[in-house]
Formats: C-alpha cells, structure tokens, sequence
C-alpha cells in the first residue's frame, strides 16, 4: 500500500496494526506535504519535525511488540496555540507576548500524550484568540487552502486551515463563541463544540470549549474519546461520562427539528446558504424527522451587551501591558478594545449579564423542539487579510450570532459541510442539541454525513506553491 498524506485515524491504525505502513512511515508522507503547502497557508507554528520522527519511531517499535499505549498511538495531531505545552511559550497569537515558557502540559495536551498522539505542531492563531480570522500581529498570515485569497476563519484559523490541507487527521481548537464551528464551516470540517465542561481546559471561563477540528465525523469521535478524558485543573468541568463517540443512529424518525434560519441580529443570511441549510434540513424531514421553524434565541442587546463586557475585560487586561507591549497588539484589535476604557463597571456587568439571558433562551427554546438545525455563518468566506467577514471594529461579532448563543447556553453545536456557493466555498450546517446530549450531536453528524457522502474535492496544493 502507498502511504498517503490523507489517510483518516481508522486508516491509519489499520495500516499500524497490519504493518502495512508504520507511523515513521506516515509522519514522512506527511511532513514532506506540509513542506509543499505551508509556506503558502500559514497554518503552523512551532513545527518540530525531529520530535515528530522520534516519537513515530517509539509508535513504531511499540506497534511492532503489538503494545501500542493509547487510543492514537502514532496518529499526528495539531493543538491550537493557545493550549500549552510545558517547556514552549504560549504566544497567544500577539507579537506582545512575553513568550515565558509553560510550566505543564494543558489537560488537553496531557490527554493526547497519555493516548499516544503524536503532537507535532501548534496551529496559528490572530492576536489573544479574539478575531474569527488569520490575521496576527505575532503568526505569519493565514489562509483558506480552498482559496488561497480567503481566509479560513478563526479564532482556530491554522487548525482549520491544516485540517483542510490534510495536515494530519486530527487538529484540535477552542471556541467561546464560534472558534471552532465558524472556521469548520469556511474550510469545509467537521467542527465540534461539546457542552461546556465535557472536556477539560486550562485556562477555563465562561463559554470556552475545547473540540476536534476534522475532515469526518468519525476523527472528531476518535478525538472526543481521548480529549474528554477527566482533568481536575478544570473546576468547570462535568462528571466523567463513558460515551460511546462511535455509536450510530439506526434512524432519526421522529425528531422534532427546529430549523433556525433567522439568527435575530447581525449579517443578514446569504441566500446560498440558507439554500443548503433549507436542504440540509429536508434530508432529515425526507427520513421521518418533524422540522418545524423556530424563533432566534438571540437579540440585539445580548450580543452589544457581550460585546460591551469583552470589551471591557480585555482593555483591563490590555492596561496593564507596558506601552512597549501595548504598541505591539494588532491595531485592530487596540481600537476595538479601547472603547472599554468608557465602559462603567455597571455596564460591564449588565453585559455580563446578557449571557445569563442568553442561557435561558436557548434552554426555552429546547422546551419545544429536539434538535435545532441553522447555518453555521450568515456568510461565504471573506478576504484573507481582513480582520472579520465586516472588516470593521466598531461590528466585530456581526458574524457569530448562530454559534455564540450556544456557548452561553452550554449546549453541544457541530457544523458540517452541507454544499458549496457557486464559487466553490463551503457552506456549514450546525447542529445542535440539549445540554449534555452530547452522543446525540455525535450521532446526527454521523447520520447527516453518511448521507451527505464523503468530500471528494479536498484542495490539493496548487502549482504555484509547489
């Protein structure tokens, strides 16, 4: 068998436990497409090819003494650079760093060395995780392998960007808003944001979640049995449950399905994409499920007033930087934060406080309906240098208002590819279910994948970066 760089985790363990191929082997074919594709797409940081061979080759004897260590063993995987590994700094994507190196692994990096995986690279970030884009004053540019000239989303721009390049079958990033459904759904992923607590982080806040980034269904169930590991760093993490990620679906008749086409606030809805969600839809109604329209779960005032907290919170944070430091964060993100050196702390506060209002909504609606079904994004991917798909501090989170609720509310979200626009860009659906049903969102993925078929059209590295 040829080793290809594109080999999903099933293929690979496969080909490990057969010695058709051993891990050194894939870890070769891998690193030499990266070399092809990484000058152009920025998606890596921290890429140490000597610790990628010597640990493929431990995988590699382990898997010949038939004592592979973990559910990954020899399998590469990327973590966004905002997860720490002990002895490397933790940019945080701004050139204003101090770059101290970390103390210990994260919970998620020390879940994937305990499994085997070998963690190879760290995937690029815009300044502090705060953009839904590329763009860092710290990492080189990145971009959307589907289009060069595109930018793959954010704030886990590089891990999507190397998931859609085939870096390896497994990438993992962090979402407190849409960070790793917004890029997905731009680079044509598989995105994962579990209920919040089900896999444990260091540093934890309120939203933040950890998810796999992968081109099936089935890596980001492979992933969630290791990420999901217990971790008592994680004061906000829930009770241990032993899922089976791999399970399936026999049929989703019966469903009650909330289709959400109206987000309530920010950009209005391209008529692309709420085609392909609209069919999305119909492919679970053609098979017995009920779907029926639901009402946005958020407003106005919860995403000014969420905007008005973050603001707020991160011009205290920003203030305390030396004006040396402070004069090397992305401009874009000094003028947005600046606006919360005005905010009072009573406004601060009630921003807050809309994330509570968003909680209730998002359980509310739940009251009603099984499962909620809508666009990922309201639009097709955007300019690679821009800063937002609005390009426009003063309208930062004009395009997160299908995935943040669901952050606030704690509930488990994946997006799938659901189609391509017309020229060529993917298009995400997102799922969604209660708080906890986490199988359920698994299952639904499976389900909507399989009869979606796979994605044959994976971009290849094109001639001029060749």
């Amino acid at each position: 068998m040829t080793v290809r760089h594109d080999l999903d985790t099933a293929s690979l363990l496969a080909g490990y436990r057969s010695g058709t191929f051993t891990p050194r082997d894939f870890v070769e074919v891998m690193l030499a497409h990266i070399g092809h594709w990484e000058p152009a797409l920025g998606a890596l940081w921290a890429l140490d090819a000597d610790y990628a061979r010597a640990q493929a080759d431990l995988s590699t004897q382990r898997w010949r003494e038939g004592s592979p260590c973990g559910l990954l063993d020899g399998v590469p995987v990327t973590i966004k650079e905002l997860i720490a590994t002990k002895g490397l700094p933790v940019p945080t994507g701004t050139a204003a760093s101090d770059m101290t190196p970390a103390e210990a692994d994260a919970p998620i990096t020390a879940r994937l060395k305990d499994a085997g995986a070998i963690i190879y690279a760290r995937t690029t970030v815009p300044d502090y995780g705060m953009l839904s884009s590329g763009l860092s004053s710290f990492h080189k540019l990145a971009r959307n392998p589907w289009d060069l000239s595109t930018n793959p989303g954010g704030s886990s721009a590089g891990a999507s960007a190397a998931a859609a390049a085939g870096y390896g079958p497994l990438h993992v990033g962090t979402d407190i808003g849409g960070s790793v459904r917004l890029p997905a759904a731009w680079c044509g992923l598989v995105g994962f944001k579990p209920t919040l607590g089900r896999i444990p982080i260091d540093p934890y806040y309120t939203g933040r979640c950890a998810g796999p980034m992968t081109r099936t269904v089935d890596d980001s169930a492979r992933l969630m049995a290791v990420l999901s590991r217990p971790d008592a760093r994680d004061a906000t993490s829930i009770e241990y449950s032993d899922i089976d990620w791999q399970a399936r679906l026999d049929s989703v008749a019966g469903l009650k399905i909330g289709l959400m086409l109206d987000a309530g606030c920010g950009m209005p809805l391209d008529p692309e994409i709420a085609d392909a969600v609209r069919a999305a839809a119909g492919v679970f109604e053609r098979a017995g499920a009920t779907v029926v329209p639901v009402a946005p779960v958020l407003s106005r005032e919860m995403l000014d007033g969420l905007d008005d907290f973050w603001r707020a919170r991160f011009w205290g944070d920003m203030e305390r930087l030396s004006p040396e430091r402070q004069a090397k964060i992305l401009p874009y993100i000094v003028e947005w934060a600046q606006v919360g050196a005005h905010i009072s702390g009573v406004d601060a506060v009630r921003g807050f406080n809309q994330t509570f209002a968003m909680r209730r909504a998002c359980a509310t609606c739940f009251e009603a309906v099984d499962v909620v079904i809508s666009p990922t994004t309201p639009n097709l991917s955007f300019p690679a240098e821009w800063a937002s798909p609005v390009n426009d501090p003063e309208r930062p989170f004009e395009h997160i208002a299908y995935t943040l609720p669901w952050n606030m509310g704690e509930q488990p979200a994946v997006s799938l590819n659901c189609g391509f626009s017309k020229s060529g860009t993917p298009i995400g659906v997102q799922f969604v279910t209660p708080r906890f049903a986490d199988q359920q969102a698994m299952q639904l993925a499976y389900w909507y994948e399989e009869q979606r078929g796979p994605i044959v059209n994976w971009p290849g590295v094109p001639e001029t970066v060749i």
